[in-house]
Parts: C-alpha cells; structure tokens; sequence
C-alpha cells in the first residue's frame, strides 16, 4: 500500500491542476489589460501628433502613422474629419477575436491651418 494513491490524494491533484489553470488564465487576462492601456496611450500620442500636424499644415495620417511603434502599423486605421484626427489601434493579442473586442478609438481636435 506504500505507492497506492488515496482518494484525497487524487483530489488535491486535481485540485492543485485546476488552480493553477485558472492562475493562468487570471494572468493571461491581466497581461492583456495591460497591453490594451498600453495601446491606448500609444493611440492618444498618435492622435494628437495627428492633430498638431494638422494645426501646422502638414499631414495629419503621416504625422499619426510617425508617432506609432513598429508593431502597431498593420493594425492601425487613422481618419481625419475637419479637424478630428481619429485613431483606431488593435491591441496585440494572442487571439485574434481577443485583439478586434478589444481595439480602442483615440481622438483629437485641432484648428487646421489656413493654407
């Protein structure tokens, strides 16, 4: 009877495999949160160098797009209405779905120049 296992033994195995996918999966979601703050702050930055382009003449997507890291250049979507630079970012995502639920839109507002 020294190598059988007992009944409780087996629980807490399945218990201690459940708990740690479940830290995992808790971690995943944090690290994801974390990611789209990140992408937000990056859009913010983005959409207002769009806007002080605007103010200045120049181009306002070009200035958007210069203000993004590498990765955020294929997930990028940037309008520019009057004087609203408009910033939609997709934050990186292991899962595709997860990265569409969680993009993010940053705006800002600028007189444009008179040409």
């Amino acid at each position: 009877m020294g190598w059988a296992m007992s009944r409780a033994d087996g629980q807490a195995t399945v218990e201690a495999v459940a708990a740690a996918l479940l830290l995992l999966v808790a971690g995943a979601v944090c690290l994801q949160l974390l990611v789209a703050g990140y992408a937000l702050t990056v859009a913010d930055g983005a959409a207002e160098a769009g806007a002080l382009a605007l103010a200045a003449g120049r181009p306002a997507k070009a200035a958007a797009r210069a203000a993004l890291p590498g990765w955020a250049e294929e997930r990028v979507e940037t309008t520019v209405r009057g004087g609203e630079v408009r910033v939609r970012l997709r934050p990186p995502s292991p899962l595709p779905v997860l990265a569409e639920q969680f993009a993010l839109t940053s705006v800002a507002f600028a007189r444009p120049a008179s040409r």
